[in-house]
């Protein structure tokens, strides 16, 4: 494993202004809500919380996999919070969004991987904010058919589930995941008529044909939308990243991807998976 690296120029950006961070944490805090922003340690977290935005991290703060790069807590989890879903509803109709963004963590321990609440919680969204688009970033609910039903069924926006990484690098990674099914979910969730989304970190050893394979591979399941951002460790303890990549080299993947056939592409240094996500969305909207 390689040393951890100082980040280079276009990684230092300005602290954003506050603006309505304090209301973004009073909702979060009232309704004992987490979020990816925070659990993640997102870069974000200012800028988005500033523009009254959070991506809501539901069923707990603790993840059932040993990921070598993700910050989310490696603890055994709580059972679900049953006034998750409306105490999530209440928060995003006190920010007044009209463009949610959902994930969760892996909960193995689950007999329906978490697919229950993630529904309950879209369906008290549409419920308490007619109109309002929800996006669900899931884990692979562990290959089930019919977990993943259970999500679509509530009526997301976007089905996100993020590759994260090429294949060769999964056992490193993503020991407890499979490139294969997390393809099979994605390709699923498209047959059924969602329109599906998924991620990729780049500086962690990948190459860029390894990448572009990674875009074939994602195009033939059905998936039209994509974010590519730079992977930064957490601490030491997590995987170090193997090399910062420049904008222009994030410049020119978007523009490979959306030359492929992808419709809407996220692609920067800073870019997350819901970075933004309303706007994404958006441009695929018009595209399709």
């Amino acid at each position: 494993m390689q040393r951890h690296q100082p980040k280079p120029p276009w990684l230092r950006r300005r602290l954003a202004t506050a603006g309505s961070s304090h209301m973004v944490h009073a909702s979060l805090a009232a309704g004992g809500l987490f979020t990816v922003c925070q659990e993640a340690q997102c870069p974000n977290q200012g800028e988005c919380y500033g523009r009254g935005e959070a991506t809501l991290l539901l069923l707990g703060p603790a993840c059932t996999r040993r990921c070598t790069f993700c910050a989310v807590t490696k603890v055994k989890p709580s059972p679900p919070d049953p006034n998750e879903p409306a105490n999530a509803a209440r928060a995003a109709a006190e920010l007044g969004l009209n463009y949610v963004v959902l994930t969760m963590v892996t909960r193995d321990d689950l007999p329906d991987g978490g697919a229950g609440q993630v529904a309950a919680t879209i369906e008290a969204l549409h419920q308490a904010l007619p109109g309002v688009g929800v996006e669900a970033l899931i884990s692979d609910l562990g290959g089930s058919a019919q977990d993943l039903q259970t999500v679509l069924a509530a009526g997301p926006r976007v089905l996100n589930h993020n590759l994260e990484t090429v294949p060769r690098l999964y056992r490193e990674l993503r020991p407890q995941a499979r490139y294969p099914r997390s393809l099979e979910l994605l390709g699923r969730a498209a047959e059924a008529g969602a329109l599906t989304k998924s991620g990729l970190m780049l500086g962690l050893g990948e190459t860029r044909d390894e990448l572009l394979a990674v875009f074939d591979d994602l195009l033939a399941t059905g998936c039209r939308m994509l974010t590519l951002g730079q992977y930064l460790a957490p601490s030491r303890e997590h995987h170090p990243v193997v090399r910062y990549v420049p904008p222009e080299e994030f410049d020119s993947l978007r523009a490979e991807a959306l030359a492929r056939g992808f419709v809407a592409v996220a692609s920067g240094p800073y870019v997350r998976s819901s970075y933004r996500a309303g706007e994404l969305w958006r441009q695929a909207a018009e595209a399709l």
